[in-house]
């Protein structure tokens, strides 16, 4: 190419042309590995548009940039782990993050702007035609995960003050925990069958029942593991603002919604109910005398 570009722009030329065949690798990969035709179809156009932005690029720099080995191991196997909508949508918002200023180089480039226009306008595109069973399932998930957070944080702490004996709050929550996910998984099934869900009403209920039950386990493992009940009882909070942090960073990021809110909604609720429980349980144990 005839044109010429500073020193600044050509760096920042040569830092596009990174992310294009790095992404055109990693999406490349991701289309070979996926099951489902339609998804590898999208995959693999998305792939296509970014190879031909490398192209394009290189027409101005006259060079050929390696891609980022590491980059394309890593969203693989977080493509693979936390599915391709995940993952996908994780490696587009690292990539608006270093997003090149494109109206600045449309004055020496005036491809720029068509190039803009297509990162903006087609992987989007093309991202949501992506299919993933998961996400169909989101809201059962949901649904076993915040009954599990909001009732077993409430009653460990509750039983925490109540019993003051980390086995016996042990064996307790978990009784109460796998019942209750049982429970759960009944009433997705049924809510499901009521709503005309019928061939989706066992896969809910199953998804539901599993999130109840995870939950549960790691909520209740610092009393099986440790002897202080109210060291106990911090990790436990503790685990719970993890799930909260990472199941809502998670959809938020697949989904396109609101984080920030999300989580605090959430964690405040969680938290919430367990200090009003723990509370509930003193009170209980001062009234009726009780000594375990």
């Amino acid at each position: 190419m005839s044109t010429e570009i500073d020193p600044a722009t050509r760096n920042e030329l040569l830092n596009a042309q990174f992310n294009e065949i790095t992404e055109y690798h990693i999406y490349s990969r991701l289309a070979r590995r996926v099951r489902d035709p339609e998804n590898s179809a999208a995959l693999q156009r998305i792939a296509n548009e970014e190879k031909g932005h490398y192209e394009i690029w290189r027409e101005y720099t006259g060079e050929e940039v390696r891609p980022g080995r590491f980059k394309v191991f890593f969203f693989t196997v977080i493509s693979r782990v936390f599915g391709l909508t995940f993952g996908v949508k994780l490696m587009e918002k690292g990539e608006e993050a270093a997003q090149i200023n494109y109206d600045r180089i449309a004055k020496v480039i005036p491809k720029a702007k068509e190039i803009e226009d297509d990162e903006g306008r087609h992987e989007q595109e093309l991202i949501a035609m992506l299919k993933e069973e998961r996400l169909e399932y989101v809201g059962s998930i949901v649904l076993g995960l915040n009954d599990a957070l909001v009732e077993l944080t409430g009653a460990l702490a509750g039983l925490t003050f109540a019993l003051q004996n980390a086995k016996l709050i042990a064996l307790t929550g978990l009784i109460t925990g796998i019942a209750a996910s049982f429970s759960m998984a009944a009433s997705e099934y049924l809510s499901m069958k009521s709503e005309g869900e019928g061939q989706r009403a066992l896969k809910a209920s199953l998804y539901t029942g599993a999130a109840y039950i995870v939950t549960v386990t790691l909520l209740v493992t610092p009393f099986l593991i440790l002897g202080n009940y109210f060291v106990s009882l911090g990790i436990t909070l503790g685990i719970a603002v993890l799930i909260i942090l990472f199941f809502n960073y998670y959809v938020a990021v697949a989904k396109d919604l609101d984080f920030k809110r999300r989580f605090l909604e959430m964690a405040g609720l969680s938290l919430g109910v367990a200090g009003l429980s723990f509370g509930i349980g003193y009170l209980i144990r001062i009234v009726l005398g009780i000594d375990v």
